[in-house]
């Protein structure tokens, strides 16, 4: 059989995201490559951390370390051209300040950082000691950057209460240096589920809201690395940092909306990173 290698023209929309692994399969690493494969990129992982975790708390974490996470990013990028990184849980100072350098050098400009810091069942994935070197090594370099409410609150050191609150803090994170931030308000309780976008432009910086009705879903784990990952999906496949984060929100919606009508585990479910595609009617 003759080879075929050398005769493609076409290129794949790569896009790499830098997390942990959760083993359930709703968060993590795992959610990032669903979403980029449902819309439609190439996936590729560098792993962080092993978390041995399910929908209802997470029971462990072992590092990665920090070589090995050099090591994993260093070969892909020798040989593979990445239009987009997601970074999620980067646990420890030491492999965040590695990532950061080595992204720093790299050719890519297009990273969505999602400040991943606690699970769904609250518990915490981040160091306390790590939080300053993601705010001054990493966060500089994002293009959008993808906190929710108690994120934010961590990295400001402050609260975050109202509609009003969410609009400062946008503004106060994107004098961290992204070019972008996406406050999250699913943890608000005014009747939505809406973020608010601090964008920079050539004409200064504007605000937008995104709105969005909220499911009575229980089953939102990994919604917010689902998310993040989506905006570097569609930043991967060309579009602007509004229009990307636009078309994430419409898919996260879906996603929320779909994960809701299945049960899986005894806590927070997963949403459904696929359901653009199912076509199947419910099955008994």
């Amino acid at each position: 059989m003759a080879s075929t290698q050398g005769c493609a023209t076409r290129h794949y929309r790569v896009a790499l995201t830098i997390a942990g692994s959760d083993c359930s399969g709703g968060a993590g690493v795992q959610a990032d490559l669903k979403t980029f494969s449902a819309l439609g990129c190439y996936g590729m992982s560098v792993l962080t951390a092993l978390t041995a975790q399910n929908t209802v708390a997470v029971r462990a974490i072992h590092e990665v370390p920090v070589d090995f996470v050099t090591a994993q990013l260093d070969t892909i990028l020798e040989d593979i051209q990445v239009d987009a990184v997601k970074t999620g849980m980067l646990h420890s100072p030491e492999i965040i300040e590695a990532v950061a350098a080595t992204l720093k050098k790299s050719p890519i400009r297009k990273l969505v950082v999602d400040p991943v810091m606690f699970a769904k069942s609250g518990d915490r994935l981040i160091r306390d000691d790590a939080i300053e070197t993601l705010a001054e090594r990493l966060i500089p370099l994002a293009t959008v950057l993808t906190p929710n409410l108690p994120e934010a609150g961590e990295l400001l050191k402050r609260s975050i209460k109202t509609r009003d609150h969410m609009e400062e803090s946008a503004h106060a994170l994107l004098e961290m240096g992204p070019q972008a931030v996406v406050v999250k308000g699913g943890h608000l309780d005014f009747g939505g589920s809406d973020d608010y976008m601090a964008v920079r432009t050539q004409s200064g910086v504007e605000g937008k809201w995104f709105y969005a009705r909220r499911e009575m879903s229980p089953n939102m784990h990994g919604a917010g690395c689902t998310f993040a990952s989506a905006v570097a999906a569609f930043l991967a496949r060309g579009l602007a940092v509004g229009e990307a984060i636009e078309s994430a929100k419409e898919y996260i919606a879906g996603a929320v909306a779909r994960g809701g009508e299945f049960q899986l585990g005894k806590g927070k479910g997963p949403v459904a990173h696929f359901h653009e595609l199912w076509k199947f009617e419910d099955e008994a």
